[in-house]
């Protein structure tokens, strides 16, 4: 009898160890990319980070355009007059850097994400720090704005993106240098007071 309960014992463990040993093990799923704050996946930011700002920039939703357009309807009679495409960082996505000046002299800079449009953060800043030579005044009274100015750089480059712009003193009045993103390059227009390229 013992000898029987011994030899049953036996088998039951050999079975049990044979269902073991054909289970497979447990497998752990490759971990999937999840977005991060700033909209895009790990390997989104890794692929984007070996990029040149323009080439990111290219990419972007939201063009410059858009960009001025929200950070302009932040305030009553704001006029956006310089605007830098900024890659992301740890801190920030995508995003548009734009300093819009006010009637009193006020000077605010927005960030605009580049991907989904929405205002993100925005700062005062003392205008005097960034333009020496130019005045309220003269903001306020250029015949042509930023946004026009966009415009026609990027006719004037036959096509592609605008993504900066820069305004400098022309005599009395403003001038643009707008970059613009091409297939396989950037280029440089300046626009004039009066909506006129004058360089590129």
């Amino acid at each position: 009898m013992l000898t029987r309960f011994a030899t049953a014992a036996g088998l039951l463990a050999l079975s049990t160890s044979l269902a073991l040993a054909q289970t497979p093990a447990p497998t752990t799923a490759p971990k999937a990319d999840h977005p991060t704050a700033t909209g895009t996946t790990p390997s989104d930011a890794q692929a984007t980070k070996d990029m040149k700002e323009w080439q990111v920039a290219k990419m972007s939703k939201v063009s410059l355009a858009q960009a001025l357009q929200t950070a302009e309807s932040q305030g009553e009679k704001g006029r956006a007059i310089d605007a830098d495409f900024e890659k992301a960082d740890s801190k920030n996505p995508n995003h548009y850097s734009i300093k819009v000046v006010y009637p009193d002299g006020k000077l605010v800079e927005y960030g605009i994400n580049a991907d989904t449009g929405a205002l993100y953060k925005s700062e005062n800043q003392p205008i005097e720090r960034y333009f020496t030579r130019l005045k309220t005044a003269d903001f306020q009274n250029a015949k042509t704005s930023l946004k026009d100015a966009l415009a026609l750089a990027e006719k004037q480059a036959g096509g592609g993106k605008a993504y900066e712009a820069e305004v400098k003193r022309d005599g009395s009045a403003v001038q643009y240098d707008i970059s613009v993103a091409l297939a396989d390059r950037t280029q440089e227009v300046k626009i004039g007071p009066d909506g006129t390229v004058v360089g590129k």
